[in-house]
């Protein structure tokens, strides 16, 4: 925080916040937020963590996010039966108290926590949140099993649990394996066994929330308000300006020494959407974490924090983690300009991602040399043959496709975000080589990932640049993008955005999702993989190397590989002793050599 010691001043004031737009009236502690007073088990109640999103939100309904972005928003007000641990990534249960399985593998029955309330909130009589339910499960799943336009999630559950097909297709009004057994009973028939399940329902898209909600605000409105039984109640809701969250009081969660959960008073987001300046605002203690760096200031970084180390800095803290998180150039299938393998195997080819990640990113990444699926436990990454840089192979390739010289091409246009600029860099580099080894003029389009994402989903770009960031950790969570029984000719919008549709491809996956064998079933979506690569249809460039600064004082806030973020364990650890960053030395150093 910029002055930390105003931490330790408690204001006596009652405020009252009223929540997204006036409609749920949420009461503050009757002291500041930035109040911090020690708990039990060494830990710290209060304080306000602030973080920033480079990104707009596209969504705040958990079944119609598909980014990074929004999940870091709405899964603080969300949750479902199982969550991640932060730390391991293992799938927990959360509002399931317990569950068993039959002797078939094929039979869940979930347990749930009695007495979890969903926020208060306008659309429950009087503004009181109610208890939450089993039939609340099955009124979200069954969404998510549907053909809405609303859920962007149709095959999470559509392979797997009986009767989603069905009532996918309309001629079923209730998914037959999905029933309330009781208030506090709800169970789940799969088609095959899957000792997956817990990562599904991990998910944010799998979280609950209350129908009064739908009935009130309508799917639309869910867009740009949440009403859910997380740790976290947001108050403000300002796309691209602000979002503030204030503890839930009634949360039902308490951690091993009885303290109730969550820690934190208040959190906030802003919208900084260059890397400079948000790193500019750490720097001023307007933020607790940052995210990601600007290329060009990693060195200076690096350097730093070795001298942290050795005592001859200030103290800040640095986290990093191979993500499970892949940068990439999409194609589409259907398009006129792509349609040609040959052409879209010499773009792949005519790109140097070592080069790309030493020199424009600073070693910020792991080239992508083999396919689409990062590199994960298990998985047999090195079987997969993926593309080298070989610019006379790409010339040779587009001269067999009939443009020689990249005569006769048309000039195309690369549609992408800027995530602060890095995206920029990146693609500057790319339109660079591509022109040198193929002859292509690449025109760039930089416009906001809440316009990119939708143009995407509804097939209107012809080459787009995205990331894909795991939701849990399984090759399938890569690899179902390019599933054909995505595209869905009823519905505007898809997940698989290329529009690829190979039989063979489909088969191996599917039989991948029913193989209980890890070996094997590895093995099957590495098969997958290299299809993918075979039919070019994306350009791989490289795997996050994911890394953060953070104020020393905020504790448990582990870095993973999914950048999964579990605010509700997260709190401000206060000792006696000067806190500071080490961009104060950095900044005397700048001083030093403009004199």
């Amino acid at each position: 925080m910029k002055d930390f010691k105003t931490l330790l001043f408690a204001l006596t004031l009652m405020t009252l916040l009223t929540a997204c737009g006036g409609d749920t009236t949420v009461v503050e502690d009757a002291i500041d937020p930035t109040k911090i007073e020690k708990i039990e088990g060494g830990k710290f109640k209060g304080g306000v963590l602030r973080l920033n999103s480079i990104e707009d939100y596209t969504s705040l309904f958990p079944v119609a996010i598909n980014d990074i972005y929004s999940t870091h928003i709405a899964g603080q007000c969300y949750e479902g039966l199982f969550k991640f641990n932060q730390k391991t990534l293992e799938a927990e249960p959360c509002l399931a108290e317990s569950f068993d399985i039959d002797n078939t593998k094929k039979v869940y029955t979930f347990h749930l926590r009695k007495g979890v309330l969903f926020h208060d909130d306008a659309c429950f009589p009087e503004g009181k949140g109610r208890e939450m339910n089993a039939n609340d499960f099955k009124y979200c799943f069954e969404f998510l099993c549907s053909n809405h336009e609303e859920n962007k999630w149709p095959t999470l559950f559509r392979d797997r649990i009986v009767g989603a097909h069905e009532y996918a297709a309309g001629t079923a009004k209730t998914v037959e394996g999905i029933k309330v057994i009781d208030n506090y009973t709800f169970e789940l028939t799969l088609v095959d066994p899957f000792a997956g399940l817990p990562d599904l329902l991990a998910v944010l898209a799998a979280a609950v929330y209350p129908k009064e909600a739908i009935d009130k605000y309508g799917y639309e409105g869910m867009h740009n308000y949440m009403v859910g039984t997380g740790p976290f109640i947001a108050t403000t809701l300002k796309n691209g300006e602000n979002v503030e969250f204030l503890r839930n009081e009634k949360y039902w969660k308490k951690d091993e020494f009885g303290n109730q959960l969550p820690y934190l008073a208040k959190v906030t987001f802003s919208f900084i959407k260059t890397k400079p300046e948000e790193l500019k605002s750490f720097q001023d203690g307007n933020l607790d974490m940052v995210w990601g760096l600007p290329v060009e200031e990693i060195p200076n970084i690096m350097a730093s924090f070795e001298e942290a180390l050795e005592g001859k800095n200030r103290e800040f803290d640095l986290q990093s983690v191979n993500s499970l998180n892949i940068q990439y150039y999409g194609f589409l299938f259907t398009s006129e300009t792509f349609s040609d393998v040959r052409v879209r195997k010499a773009f792949n080819y005519a790109i140097d991602r070592d080069s790309l990640v030493e020199f424009v990113l600073q070693g910020e990444g792991i080239p992508a040399h083999h396919g689409f699926v990062p590199p994960m436990s298990g998985y047999p990454t090195d079987a997969v043959k993926g593309f080298d840089y070989n610019p006379k192979l790409a010339a040779q390739l587009m001269k067999d496709a009939g443009f020689n010289g990249g005569k006769g091409f048309p000039e195309v246009t690369l549609h992408l975000n800027s995530s602060g600029g890095t995206n920029e860099k990146i693609a500057a580099y790319m339109q660079g080589m591509l022109k040198k080894n193929l002859g292509v003029t690449v025109n760039l389009d930089v416009i906001p990932m809440a316009e990119l994402h939708p143009k995407a989903e509804r097939g209107e770009l012809d080459f787009w640049r995205f990331g894909w960031i795991a939701d849990y950790p399984d090759p399938s969570n890569f690899l179902y993008l390019f599933h054909g029984k995505n595209i869905d000719s009823t519905k505007e919008t898809s997940i698989n955005y290329f529009r690829y549709y190979n039989p063979k491809f489909d088969e191996l996956y599917e039989a991948a999702l029913k193989e209980i064998d890890d070996k094997k079933r590895m093995e099957l979506y590495s098969q997958c993989d290299q299809l993918l690569i075979d039919d070019a249809v994306v350009m791989p460039l490289l795997f996050n190397v994911d890394i953060r600064l953070i104020n020393p004082e905020v504790t448990d806030f582990d870095i993973n590989e999914l950048e999964y973020r579990d605010l509700s364990v997260v709190y401000f650890k206060i000792e006696n002793k000067t806190n500071v960053r080490v961009y104060d030395n950095l900044i005397e150093e700048e001083e030093q050599i403009a004199e």
